[in-house]
């Protein structure tokens, strides 16, 4: 009689060939609008009044966060674009945009503009899921 060894290997499957292209145009849009249309305004202080209003009434208006954010936003767009970086970066920005969302329903009450972040961050997630071997990998470099 055979007997079935109980270990199991965690393996992370790799996208397919097409899968990976898709993935990679999509993660370099979203990077360069993270980067050039979602963090740098917040950085230069670009951001129009109108969207800062509601913000300054629940009290996150500060400007420590809107720098906080704007650099959240930058690194996790050229994260998008690092190899090593991408699933990381992914995750990060899934979690921004669904607290984004968070936000706009609970504290701005302005819950029309949560469906865009919302569904950024379900994206995000996909792309991280997709991206899990790097993380693993990002991981298995920086223990040697």
């Amino acid at each position: 009689m055979t007997a079935i060894s109980a270990t199991s290997t965690a393996t992370t499957a790799r996208p397919g060939k097409t899968r990976n292209r898709i993935l990679w145009g999509l993660q370099i849009v979203l990077g360069l609008f993270f980067v050039l249309v979602s963090g740098l305004p917040k950085l230069l202080n670009l951001v129009p009044e109108e969207n800062t209003a509601a913000m300054r009434e629940a009290g996150l208006s500060s400007p420590w966060f809107m720098y906080f954010v704007g650099i959240c936003e930058i690194a996790g767009g050229i994260g998008l674009c690092v190899r090593y970086l991408s699933g990381l970066a992914a995750a990060g920005l899934s979690v921004l945009t669904l607290l984004a969302a968070a936000t706009n329903v609970f504290l701005t009450d302005m819950p029309a503009y949560a469906p865009f972040p919302l569904a950024l961050s379900v994206l995000f997630a996909w792309i991280a899921y997709e991206r899990r071997d790097t993380i693993t990998a990002l991981r298995a470099l920086l223990t040697r």
